[in-house]
C-alpha cells in the first residue's frame, strides 16, 4: 500500500508567538467574518456606487445617480460642447434638478423685448402726478424727440409686437407693452380687425405661461380688443379653439374663502370671474355661431342670453 507524503507543520517559537498574536488581535475578536469584513474588499459599505436615476437604489446611502441623456445634452450645449459628445458620468445631481426656473421669468425672449432693447419702439414714458403713462414718439434727424399721433402708426406691425410683450414677467417689459396695448387698442378702430390672425399666437403664449397675473390681464386685454370694433367679435370666432382650452381649464378656479373678505375683487384679479365675463363678451359680440363654438370647447359654459 502506497503511503502519499503528508507534509507536517512544526510549531517553533516563532510560530507560536504568532499564533498568539493571530488570535489577540482586535479585528479578530468576532468569529464572524460579516461583523469585521475588510476594509479594503470590493464590498466595503464606504465605497460609492453610481445607480441609474428613478430606481430605489436612489435612496441608499453612498450612491451617486447617474446623469441622464438630457441632462447631458442640455449641460453641453451650455458649455459649447456638442450633443454627440455627452457622456453618462455620475455626480450628485439627478434628473429632478433639471429646467429649475423661477415662474416669475418669462420662459422666452419675446420679439416685444428685442426691439424694446434696441430702441426701435416710438414710446416713452412719462411721469405725471395723476400716474404714469406712457408718450408715443418719434426721433428726427436733429436727434430730438416729437410727439406722433398713435392712428399714424403701422398696426399690422405694432400691435402683434405689443401683444408679444403681455407674456412677459420683468421689470419694465410689462408696463409698457400693457400700457402700449391699451393704448392701441382705444385709438384703432377699424385698423384692428386686419391684425387679428397675427395676434392669435402672442395671445394663447400669454395665456399659457399659468401667471395668475399675466393670465388676468389678458383677459381684461381681450375683452378691450372684443369691444374696440364690431367686427372683431366675429373675426374671432374660427380662432377659439386656439384660445378656450386654457379657459376650460381655469374656469373653476374661484377663491372659496369662506366668510372672509375677498380683496382681490376690487382689482378683478379672480381668474374663473374674469373667464366668466370674457365668454359672455365673446357671446355678446360674436354673432350667432359664437354660442355654438364656445359651448363645444367649455362643455360648462352657459349662454347669457338664456339666464
Amino acid at each position: 500500500m502506497a503511503y502519499s507524503a503528508r507534509s507536517t507543520y512544526q510549531l517553533s517559537s516563532n510560530n507560536l508567538i504568532n499564533e498568539l498574536n493571530h488570535f489577540t488581535d482586535d479585528s479578530y475578536k468576532y468569529r464572524s467574518k460579516s461583523s469585521n469584513p475588510p476594509k479594503n474588499s470590493a464590498f466595503s459599505t464606504n465605497r460609492t456606487r453610481y445607480v441609474p436615476p428613478f430606481s430605489i437604489q436612489t435612496q441608499q446611502k453612498n450612491t451617486l445617480v447617474v446623469k441622464g441623456p438630457l441632462q447631458c445634452m442640455q449641460q453641453g450645449v451650455a458649455n459649447g460642447e456638442r450633443a454627440n459628445d455627452t457622456k453618462l458620468i455620475g455626480e450628485k445631481k439627478s434628473l429632478l434638478n433639471i429646467n429649475k426656473f423661477s415662474l416669475n421669468k418669462s420662459l422666452r425672449k419675446t420679439s416685444f423685448r428685442l426691439h424694446f432693447d434696441r430702441g426701435d419702439l416710438p414710446i416713452k414714458m412719462e411721469y405725471m402726478c395723476g400716474g404714469d403713462k406712457i408718450g408715443w414718439t418719434r426721433a428726427c434727424i436733429c436727434i430730438c424727440v416729437l410727439q406722433i399721433d398713435i392712428d399714424k402708426l403701422d398696426y399690422n406691425f405694432y400691435l402683434p409686437l405689443f401683444f408679444d410683450g403681455l407674456s412677459e414677467t420683468e421689470h419694465p417689459y410689462p408696463t409698457y407693452a400693457r400700457q402700449g396695448v391699451y393704448d392701441l387698442l382705444i385709438a384703432g378702430g377699424e385698423k384692428i380687425p386686419p391684425t387679428i390672425p397675427q395676434l392669435i399666437l402672442p395671445l394663447k403664449s400669454a395665456l399659457n405661461t399659468k401667471n395668475l397675473e399675466v393670465i388676468c390681464t389678458t383677459l381684461k386685454i381681450i375683452q378691450q380688443l372684443v369691444l374696440s370694433s364690431d367686427s372683431v367679435g366675429p373675426a374671432l370666432v374660427p380662432f377659439y379653439r386656439q384660445l378656450l382650452p386654457m379657459f376650460n381649464a381655469y374656469k373653476v378656479k374661484n377663491l372659496n374663502c369662506g366668510d372672509e373678505i375677498d380683496y382681490s375683487q376690487k382689482n378683478n384679479l379672480n381668474v374663473g370671474d374674469l373667464i366668466d365675463e370674457t365668454l359672455q363678451v365673446l357671446e355678446l359680440h360674436g354673432g350667432e355661431d359664437a354660442f355654438i363654438n364656445i359651448k363645444y370647447m367649455v362643455p360648462t359654459y352657459e349662454s347669457c342670453y338664456l339666464n
